[in-house]
């Protein structure tokens, strides 16, 4: 029996895509990469993800695990050669349990983000993972590229939102990993090898997650600063005043909210042209006056300070809506002012200043008139510092110099402590940097352990790890 017929036999004809109705499956969100499949499958159970691998495996068929096909380092899409099958999760929807007492829901690895926050809100609870692309990303996707988000610094990534897995093995066996226990010493932790993997050991096919309570209050305030170091010497002020319930710490250039500003009109900035801005949000236990008593409190010290040139403080939900959708269209915009250089990085807090300077000057130097459009997770260290071209230079002009760019501002990143991938994952995009910047003995370790649980190299082959 070939491979096609097979996997028919297995999933149903209606679940092998192949020709025109797979093509949506082999480009990835930012149309960077466009690969090949036997096959798309779409599978319905676990189950039937372990049949598909074991289908793979006899017939030496590569395997690519694919989510929402919204990330962006390239590591859900196939290579070129025609080889591989693309294992959609999308079907894997289904939420298997709420279990308040424990404040945990286990779901099924297709299911998007946002079904799962509004699952944990109908029981009184809160999922606080929260991405842009959370209305089509989906839970395994989350787990696989160890997703971030604006809410780190208060909750973590996904991997310490997930106390248990269920994942298929690249040999096809099924491990029943889905514990709500929050400490379980019982040998070495397999929930941390699979998530991060991008799919490189195994599928997750489904996890139980943490829930936290629904806070009583929250407060937003989109704030303008003279200097990122202003905005740096912010951050301790905010966690003193506020504790754990700063949720969200994010810092954005002019330049990147004057993009939105252009790609969305209906948007308006609440404050007047300032070099940059932060936007912070207070979720607070106990009260409506108690949050703004707090909120009121450490803003009027900065301002007194001098940290703060000026402040707008949402009044209502729609308000703070408001300012949070200017942060989070920036990406958007971006894509609608054409391609540009990006780049996901993390350098500790302190060192993020004398970073964007040396590499500001760095980027004028090798590329006079380029623009920097930055922004990101300030709180946890994490910049999107993303290059766009200048108005002058043709568009493939500039991205024939992607790698000259990527070696500066990742030499720049590693100078400073930092790290060339903080939420997006390496992929393809960034597999082969990785033998740039990873020591000899780390990666000796990370190859030991594929070749441990993926003997055949059938696991999404090409992404994260370089072949030896």
């Amino acid at each position: 029996m070939d491979l096609l017929t097979g996997l028919r036999d297995a999933l149903g004809a209606s679940q092998v895509l192949t020709g025109a109705d797979a093509q949506p499956y082999l480009t990835d969100w930012r149309g960077r990469y466009t690969g090949a499949a036997q096959a798309v499958v779409r599978p319905g159970s676990t189950a039937q993800v372990a049949q598909v691998v074991h289908l793979c495996r006899r017939h030496g068929a590569s395997i690519v695990p694919q989510g929402g096909n919204t990330g962006l380092a390239g590591g859900a899409t196939p290579d070129v050669d025609g080889r591989a099958v693309v294992v959609s999760t999308r079907r894997l929807d289904r939420l298997r349990a709420v279990d308040a007492g424990n404040d945990t829901i286990t779901v099924e690895a297709g299911c998007t983000l946002q079904a799962v926050q509004q699952w944990a809100r109908d029981a009184g609870r809160l999922y606080p993972l929260s991405l842009a692309s959370e209305g089509s990303c989906t839970v395994g996707g989350n787990l696989a590229t160890n997703a971030g988000g604006t809410q780190v610094l208060r909750y973590g990534n996904a991997r310490e939102l997930a106390l248990g897995l269920e994942v298929v093995t690249a040999e096809g066996d099924i491990w029943h990993g889905l514990r709500g226990l929050r400490k379980d010493n019982t040998g070495y932790d397999l929930r941390d090898l699979y998530i991060g993997s991008e799919g490189t050991l195994g599928i997750i096919t489904a996890a139980t997650l943490r829930l936290y309570p629904l806070p009583v209050a929250q407060r937003t305030a989109l704030v303008s600063l003279s200097t990122l170091a202003a905005a740096v010497a912010l951050l301790p002020r905010a966690r003193a005043g506020f504790g754990a319930a700063l949720t969200g710490f994010e810092v954005m250039s002019h330049a990147s909210l004057e993009v939105v500003v252009r790609a969305f009109p209906q948007q308006t900035l609440p404050l007047g042209p300032a070099p940059w801005y932060a936007l912070l949000e207070l979720s607070d236990s106990e009260s409506d006056a108690h949050a703004q008593a707090r909120f009121e409190a450490v803003l009027e010290a900065a301002l007194n300070e001098g940290l703060l040139l000026d402040a707008a403080v949402a009044g209502s939900l729609a308000q703070s809506q408001a300012l949070w959708q200017l942060r989070e269209s920036i990406s958007s915009a971006q894509s609608w002012e054409g391609k540009n250089i990006k780049h996901d990085i993390s350098v500790p807090a302190s060192r993020i200043p004398d970073f964007v300077a040396a590499t500001d000057a760095l980027l004028q130097q090798a590329i006079p008139g380029v623009r920097h459009i930055i922004f990101g997770h300030l709180g946890d260290g994490n910049l999107h510092y993303n290059v766009s071209r200048p108005p002058e230079v043709p568009e493939a002009d500039f991205l024939a110099r992607q790698d000259e760019v990527y070696l500066l501002v990742h030499d720049s990143v590693h100078a400073h402590g930092g790290s060339i991938s903080a939420e997006h994952g390496i992929g393809q995009l960034k597999r082969d940097e990785l033998l740039r910047y990873k020591d000899g003995v780390e990666l000796g370790l990370m190859h030991r352990i594929k070749q441990a649980l993926d003997p055949l190299g059938l696991m999404n082959p090409g992404k994260v790890l370089a072949p030896r």
